[in-house]
Protein backbone atom coordinates (compact mmCIF):
# COMPACT_ATOMS: atom_id res chain seq x y z
CA UNK A 1 0.00 0.00 0.00
CA UNK A 2 1.29 3.46 -0.89
CA UNK A 3 0.29 6.86 0.53
CA UNK A 4 1.07 10.11 -1.29
CA UNK A 5 0.37 13.60 0.06
CA UNK A 6 -0.34 16.33 -2.49
CA UNK A 7 0.45 19.54 -0.58
CA UNK A 8 -2.35 22.01 -0.01
CA UNK A 9 -2.76 24.84 -2.52
CA UNK A 10 -3.61 28.15 -0.83
CA UNK A 11 -6.68 27.40 1.36
CA UNK A 12 -7.07 23.79 0.22
CA UNK A 13 -6.55 20.83 2.50
CA UNK A 14 -3.80 18.35 1.72
CA UNK A 15 -5.07 15.76 -0.74
CA UNK A 16 -4.06 12.21 0.13
CA UNK A 17 -3.97 9.33 -2.36
CA UNK A 18 -3.89 5.85 -0.85
CA UNK A 19 -3.42 3.04 -3.36
CA UNK A 20 -3.17 -0.73 -3.11
CA UNK A 21 -3.48 -3.83 -5.23
CA UNK A 22 -7.28 -3.43 -5.45
CA UNK A 23 -7.41 0.28 -6.38
CA UNK A 24 -7.14 3.66 -4.72
CA UNK A 25 -9.06 6.14 -2.60
CA UNK A 26 -8.78 9.91 -2.27
CA UNK A 27 -8.89 11.56 1.15
CA UNK A 28 -10.17 15.15 0.96
CA UNK A 29 -10.75 17.12 -2.21
CA UNK A 30 -9.75 20.74 -1.61
CA UNK A 31 -11.86 23.76 -2.48
CA UNK A 32 -13.63 24.20 -5.81
CA UNK A 33 -11.01 26.80 -6.83
CA UNK A 34 -8.31 24.50 -8.19
CA UNK A 35 -10.30 21.38 -9.10
CA UNK A 36 -8.96 21.29 -12.68
CA UNK A 37 -5.40 21.48 -11.42
CA UNK A 38 -6.14 18.87 -8.77
CA UNK A 39 -7.31 16.45 -11.46
CA UNK A 40 -3.95 16.84 -13.21
CA UNK A 41 -2.04 16.31 -9.98
CA UNK A 42 -4.07 13.28 -8.92
CA UNK A 43 -3.97 11.70 -12.39
CA UNK A 44 -0.19 12.03 -12.44
CA UNK A 45 0.07 9.95 -9.27
CA UNK A 46 -2.63 7.39 -10.13
CA UNK A 47 -1.39 6.67 -13.66
CA UNK A 48 -3.54 3.62 -14.55
CA UNK A 49 -4.71 2.78 -10.99
CA UNK A 50 -8.52 3.02 -10.65
CA UNK A 51 -9.89 5.57 -8.16
CA UNK A 52 -12.85 4.08 -6.28
CA UNK A 53 -13.86 6.38 -3.40
CA UNK A 54 -13.51 9.91 -2.07
CA UNK A 55 -13.33 10.09 1.74
CA UNK A 56 -13.84 13.43 3.49
CA UNK A 57 -12.45 14.39 6.88
CA UNK A 58 -14.94 17.27 7.24
CA UNK A 59 -17.76 19.23 5.61
CA UNK A 60 -15.57 22.36 5.62
CA UNK A 61 -15.02 23.92 2.22
CA UNK A 62 -11.21 23.39 2.12
CA UNK A 63 -11.84 19.65 2.48
CA UNK A 64 -15.06 19.13 0.54
CA UNK A 65 -15.51 21.96 -1.98
CA UNK A 66 -13.95 20.09 -4.92
CA UNK A 67 -15.42 16.66 -4.15
CA UNK A 68 -18.34 16.81 -6.60
CA UNK A 69 -16.15 17.81 -9.55
CA UNK A 70 -13.54 15.15 -8.80
CA UNK A 71 -16.23 12.50 -8.35
CA UNK A 72 -17.78 13.33 -11.74
CA UNK A 73 -14.38 13.28 -13.46
CA UNK A 74 -13.78 9.73 -12.23
CA UNK A 75 -17.16 8.43 -13.36
CA UNK A 76 -19.31 9.39 -10.40
CA UNK A 77 -17.37 7.54 -7.72
CA UNK A 78 -19.02 7.72 -4.26
CA UNK A 79 -18.19 10.49 -1.79
CA UNK A 80 -18.23 9.45 1.86
CA UNK A 81 -18.63 11.71 4.91
CA UNK A 82 -19.83 11.27 8.49
CA UNK A 83 -23.63 11.41 8.64
CA UNK A 84 -23.44 14.67 10.63
CA UNK A 85 -22.03 16.38 7.53
CA UNK A 86 -24.26 14.88 4.86
CA UNK A 87 -27.11 17.39 4.88
CA UNK A 88 -24.71 20.35 4.68
CA UNK A 89 -23.09 18.97 1.53
CA UNK A 90 -26.25 17.72 -0.11
CA UNK A 91 -28.02 21.09 0.31
CA UNK A 92 -24.96 23.16 -0.56
CA UNK A 93 -25.03 24.89 2.84
CA UNK A 94 -22.45 27.65 2.53
CA UNK A 95 -22.66 28.57 6.25
CA UNK A 96 -21.69 25.41 8.17
CA UNK A 97 -19.30 24.39 5.39
CA UNK A 98 -17.65 27.83 5.85
CA UNK A 99 -17.76 28.38 2.06
CA UNK A 100 -19.27 31.83 2.62
CA UNK A 101 -16.05 32.92 4.34
CA UNK A 102 -14.22 32.20 1.08
CA UNK A 103 -16.81 34.14 -0.98
CA UNK A 104 -17.71 30.82 -2.61
CA UNK A 105 -20.72 28.64 -3.20
CA UNK A 106 -20.75 25.10 -1.85
CA UNK A 107 -21.68 22.63 -4.62
CA UNK A 108 -24.67 20.42 -3.81
CA UNK A 109 -22.80 17.17 -3.29
CA UNK A 110 -24.45 13.72 -2.97
CA UNK A 111 -22.76 11.62 -0.30
CA UNK A 112 -22.81 8.28 1.47
CA UNK A 113 -22.57 8.07 5.28
CA UNK A 114 -19.32 7.09 6.98
CA UNK A 115 -19.44 5.19 10.25
CA UNK A 116 -16.82 4.92 12.97
CA UNK A 117 -14.83 1.75 12.31
CA UNK A 118 -15.87 1.42 8.65
CA UNK A 119 -13.15 -0.27 6.60
CA UNK A 120 -12.06 0.27 2.98
CA UNK A 121 -10.00 -2.68 1.75
CA UNK A 122 -7.23 -2.02 -0.76
CA UNK A 123 -5.87 -5.55 -1.10
CA UNK A 124 -2.48 -5.24 0.53
CA UNK A 125 -3.82 -2.97 3.26
CA UNK A 126 -6.93 -1.21 4.49
CA UNK A 127 -8.17 2.17 5.70
CA UNK A 128 -10.33 2.43 8.82
CA UNK A 129 -12.57 5.46 9.37
CA UNK A 130 -12.42 7.00 12.85
CA UNK A 131 -14.90 9.52 14.23
CA UNK A 132 -12.87 12.48 15.53
CA UNK A 133 -15.27 15.31 16.42
CA UNK A 134 -14.16 18.58 17.97
CA UNK A 135 -13.56 21.03 15.17
CA UNK A 136 -16.92 19.85 13.83
CA UNK A 137 -19.23 16.94 14.75
CA UNK A 138 -18.60 15.25 11.40
CA UNK A 139 -14.81 15.22 11.82
CA UNK A 140 -13.21 11.99 10.60
CA UNK A 141 -9.72 10.53 10.56
CA UNK A 142 -8.46 7.65 8.44
CA UNK A 143 -6.22 5.08 10.09
CA UNK A 144 -3.84 2.75 8.26
CA UNK A 145 -2.91 0.23 10.93
CA UNK A 146 -0.25 -1.59 8.91
CA UNK A 147 1.66 1.67 8.50
CA UNK A 148 0.69 3.13 11.90
CA UNK A 149 -0.36 6.26 9.99
CA UNK A 150 -3.37 8.55 10.49
CA UNK A 151 -4.82 11.18 8.17
CA UNK A 152 -6.15 13.58 10.82
CA UNK A 153 -7.99 16.26 8.82
CA UNK A 154 -9.37 19.27 10.69
CA UNK A 155 -8.62 17.76 14.11
CA UNK A 156 -4.96 18.64 13.61
CA UNK A 157 -4.59 21.48 11.08
CA UNK A 158 -0.77 21.47 11.22
CA UNK A 159 1.90 20.49 13.71
CA UNK A 160 2.25 24.17 14.59
CA UNK A 161 -1.43 25.26 14.51
CA UNK A 162 -4.14 24.01 16.89
CA UNK A 163 -7.70 23.42 15.68
CA UNK A 164 -10.55 25.87 16.20
CA UNK A 165 -13.70 24.75 18.00
CA UNK A 166 -15.64 28.02 17.67
CA UNK A 167 -16.98 27.34 14.17
CA UNK A 168 -20.49 25.86 13.64
CA UNK A 169 -20.73 22.50 15.40
CA UNK A 170 -17.40 22.77 17.20
CA UNK A 171 -16.79 21.44 20.73
CA UNK A 172 -13.67 21.99 22.85
CA UNK A 173 -14.31 18.95 25.08
CA UNK A 174 -14.85 16.73 22.02
CA UNK A 175 -11.62 18.10 20.57
CA UNK A 176 -9.73 16.95 23.65
CA UNK A 177 -11.35 13.49 23.58
CA UNK A 178 -10.47 13.06 19.91
CA UNK A 179 -6.85 14.11 20.45
CA UNK A 180 -6.62 11.62 23.32
CA UNK A 181 -8.03 8.91 21.05
CA UNK A 182 -5.39 9.67 18.44
CA UNK A 183 -2.66 9.53 21.08
CA UNK A 184 -3.86 6.05 22.10
CA UNK A 185 -3.16 4.79 18.56
CA UNK A 186 0.62 5.29 19.03
CA UNK A 187 1.01 6.59 15.47
CA UNK A 188 4.32 6.66 13.68
CA UNK A 189 3.04 9.30 11.25
CA UNK A 190 0.17 11.78 11.08
CA UNK A 191 -0.88 13.68 7.96
CA UNK A 192 -2.50 16.95 9.10
CA UNK A 193 -5.02 19.15 7.30
CA UNK A 194 -2.24 21.27 5.78
CA UNK A 195 1.51 21.24 5.84
CA UNK A 196 4.03 18.42 6.00
CA UNK A 197 3.47 15.00 7.49
CA UNK A 198 4.41 14.60 11.16
CA UNK A 199 6.86 11.71 11.16
CA UNK A 200 8.48 9.60 13.85
CA UNK A 201 6.87 8.36 17.06
CA UNK A 202 8.65 10.87 19.30
CA UNK A 203 7.77 13.84 17.07
CA UNK A 204 4.15 12.65 16.84
CA UNK A 205 3.97 12.28 20.63
CA UNK A 206 5.45 15.74 21.15
CA UNK A 207 2.99 17.36 18.73
CA UNK A 208 -0.04 15.64 20.25
CA UNK A 209 1.08 16.56 23.77
CA UNK A 210 1.46 20.21 22.75
CA UNK A 211 -2.04 20.29 21.22
CA UNK A 212 -3.62 18.53 24.20
CA UNK A 213 -1.93 20.92 26.65
CA UNK A 214 -3.25 23.86 24.62
CA UNK A 215 -6.80 22.45 24.76
CA UNK A 216 -6.47 21.91 28.54
CA UNK A 217 -5.33 25.53 28.89
CA UNK A 218 -8.34 26.75 26.91
CA UNK A 219 -10.70 24.64 29.02
CA UNK A 220 -9.21 26.26 32.14
CA UNK A 221 -9.84 29.67 30.51
CA UNK A 222 -13.55 28.96 30.19
CA UNK A 223 -13.39 27.70 26.61
CA UNK A 224 -11.39 30.63 25.22
CA UNK A 225 -7.89 30.75 23.70
CA UNK A 226 -5.26 32.80 25.57
CA UNK A 227 -6.16 36.50 25.46
CA UNK A 228 -2.80 37.49 23.94
CA UNK A 229 -3.34 35.29 20.86
CA UNK A 230 -4.56 37.07 17.73
CA UNK A 231 -8.09 36.46 16.55
CA UNK A 232 -8.08 33.98 13.62
CA UNK A 233 -8.75 35.30 10.14
CA UNK A 234 -12.22 34.66 8.71
CA UNK A 235 -10.96 31.78 6.56
CA UNK A 236 -8.70 30.09 9.13
CA UNK A 237 -9.67 26.68 10.50
CA UNK A 238 -6.97 27.01 13.19
CA UNK A 239 -5.54 29.28 15.85
CA UNK A 240 -2.05 30.69 15.28
CA UNK A 241 0.30 30.79 18.30
CA UNK A 242 1.95 34.11 19.07
CA UNK A 243 5.26 32.30 19.61
CA UNK A 244 5.64 29.80 16.74
CA UNK A 245 5.39 26.12 17.58
CA UNK A 246 7.97 23.80 15.96
CA UNK A 247 7.32 22.53 12.44
CA UNK A 248 9.50 20.14 10.44
CA UNK A 249 9.57 21.10 6.80
CA UNK A 250 9.20 18.44 4.10
CA UNK A 251 9.59 18.12 0.37
CA UNK A 252 6.93 19.35 -2.08
CA UNK A 253 5.34 15.88 -2.47
CA UNK A 254 5.47 13.31 0.34
CA UNK A 255 5.47 9.62 -0.55
CA UNK A 256 4.79 8.02 2.80
CA UNK A 257 5.99 4.42 2.89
Amino acid sequence: MKVVRLPAIHHDANIIIVSGTLGAVLIDAGTAWYQGLQIERISGILDSIPLDHILLTSRRYPCAGGALHLSKHWGGIPIHIHSEGQSALETGDFFTTWANRYDSDMPQTPTLPLEDGQVFALGNGEIQALSLPGHAPDGMGFWMKEMKMLVAGTLLPRADRPARWDLPGGSLTSLKSSLERVRSLHCKAIVPLQGPAIRGKQHVDDVLQRHIEFVDQCISLGGQPPSHWNRPSSTALWHTPMSPWPLKEREAVDELQ
